[in-house]
């Protein structure tokens, strides 16, 4: 289990501060927003601006999610094979790879918007599976750090965030006496 709390290389991020969940925050967030662009496209007019936004959006999402996916691979490197937790690992893994090559199919597919149109429906169909998928990979990303504790500093180092500090009048009253 210590193996897997520890970073294969620096480059995946000091132990205990892994790089991984903090680079998935690019495209998470880039895809949710490009899929309310989506949405917002229906409802206003003129909407190419919305469709523009979203298409920058998931290539935006595409490249921030290749380059956490990089990291996330040193990190699986650290987790032990046979275990139920490099099982959960792999199919996080490929959940995402899977969102990743949806996503870079939307992009593509969207190609140059149409005429001052919305999203057509297919993109939008597209869009909204893969965040349902996402959120998916997402649970089991959690599960790895929360549940089993894959990057996360060990308990004697967490528990030193829970001891409550003599302020230092008290202390100073006690030296004094």
């Amino acid at each position: 289990m210590d193996q897997a709390k520890h970073p294969v290389t620096a480059l995946a991020g000091p132990y205990g501060h892994p790089l991984h969940p903090a680079l998935v925050a690019v495209p998470i967030g880039a895809w949710i927003a490009s899929f309310i662009f989506d949405l917002a496209s229906h409802f206003v007019r003129g909407p190419q601006f919305l469709t523009q936004g979203s298409r920058w959006l998931i290539g935006i999402g595409v490249l921030g999610a290749l380059t956490a996916a990089m990291v996330g691979f040193l990190d699986l490197f650290a987790i032990p094979t046979g275990t139920r937790t490099h099982r959960t690992a792999l199919v996080h893994m490929s959940i995402n790879l899977v969102v990743t090559a949806a996503y870079a199919a939307n992009f593509v597919v969207r190609g140059s918007p149409a005429a001052g149109g919305p999203v057509g429906w297919g993109p939008l169909a597209l869009s909204a599976a893969s965040l349902a998928a996402l959120a998916v990979a997402g649970y089991l990303g959690g599960e790895l750090a929360y549940r089993y504790g894959v990057r996360v500093a060990d308990e004697t180092i967490q528990a030193a965030g829970y001891h409550t500090p003599t302020p230092y009048r008290e202390t100073a009253d006690k030296e004094n006496v």
